[in-house]
């Protein structure tokens, strides 16, 4: 994970100084656009540092559930500095329609936004892979808003190809307000992940489901009732209760328990699991929705 976060750092300063040369030379609104978004890639990668390196840190006297919403804390500012970047586009953009230009030097812009492709394309598919791993909704955030600008920087070379070659002067300005669009679209997105995981929602139903059946699928858990789950950062809790024979006796509903747990753990690496043993057929009080 700390990896991933340093390879992002690295490339937003990369990028950082080729468009600054490159937006110069052009004066292009929608090469600014790129720019800005780099600005606030590099700003939120080095917040995605500091909150990786925080979530990783291990449980301690005051935080026993460990450090994993610095995750989403980071994920949600991130989600401001990309809406932030969308509003001063938008701005942008309105002012050059009222003083449209011909875009120079279109040429040095193109190069570059195919070097930002390339560099860009490759550091999102080493997050992916850092995601597929770890689960890390600050890498994942991260991630969502590189490959958003592989998008952006293939639009910024459309833009600039039909302003300086064929003269649209108006497609400058058009480009770069959809780009901000799309821009504040993959801002909610993240917003709304990061809330879900600071607000605590369940898993996926699809994983509620894969717990239940591997509970399930062990011949001494008749049912399973109470399921809770959440995610911290790369840190997975469940908790459940698991209904087995009232005759049998206490060491082999430790045995039972200690086995599916196991199982969840298999599946969940890292999953932190609270599992309560029930005797089946007892009245008890159930949440409804569990």
């Amino acid at each position: 994970m700390r990896a991933a976060t340093y390879a992002s750092v690295g490339v937003a300063v990369i990028l950082i100084g080729v468009k600054i040369v490159a937006w110069l030379l052009t004066d292009s609104v929608s090469l600014l656009s790129t720019l800005i978004d780099s600005l606030l890639d590099l700003a939120a990668s080095l917040v995605n540092l500091v909150a990786v390196r925080h979530a990783l840190t291990p449980p301690d006297r005051e935080h026993r559930f460990g450090h994993g919403k610095a995750e989403p804390l980071a994920a949600l500012g991130q989600s401001t500095f990309i809406a932030g970047s969308a509003i001063f586009l938008v701005i942008e953009a309105i002012r050059r329609f009222y003083t449209p230009r011909v875009v120079e030097y279109a040429d040095v812009g193109i190069g570059v936004m195919v070097f930002a492709i390339a560099v860009t394309f490759a550091l999102t598919r080493f997050q992916a892979h850092v995601v597929r791993k770890t689960g890390s909704l600050a890498i994942k955030a991260d991630s969502l808003h590189y490959l958003t600008d592989v998008l952006v920087n293939a639009a910024v070379i459309v833009a600039l190809l039909l302003t300086a070659k064929l003269g649209w002067l108006y497609a400058d300005p058009v480009i770069g307000l959809a780009i901000a669009a799309y821009i504040l679209k993959s801002a909610w997105s993240i917003a709304k992940d990061a809330y879900d995981m600071l607000m605590d929602r369940e898993l996926p139903d699809e994983d509620r489901a894969r717990i239940k059946q591997i509970l399930l699928d062990h011949d001494q858990v008749i049912a399973v009732h109470d399921l809770r789950t959440r995610a911290s950062g790369p840190l997975t809790f469940i908790q459940v209760h698991i209904e087995m024979e009232g005759t049998m006796n206490l060491y082999r509903a430790h045995e039972v328990a200690d086995s599916v747990e196991a199982q969840l753990r298999e599946a969940y690496p890292g999953a932190e699991v609270i599992i309560h043993q029930d005797p089946h057929g007892i009245d008890e009080d159930r949440a409804s929705f569990a």
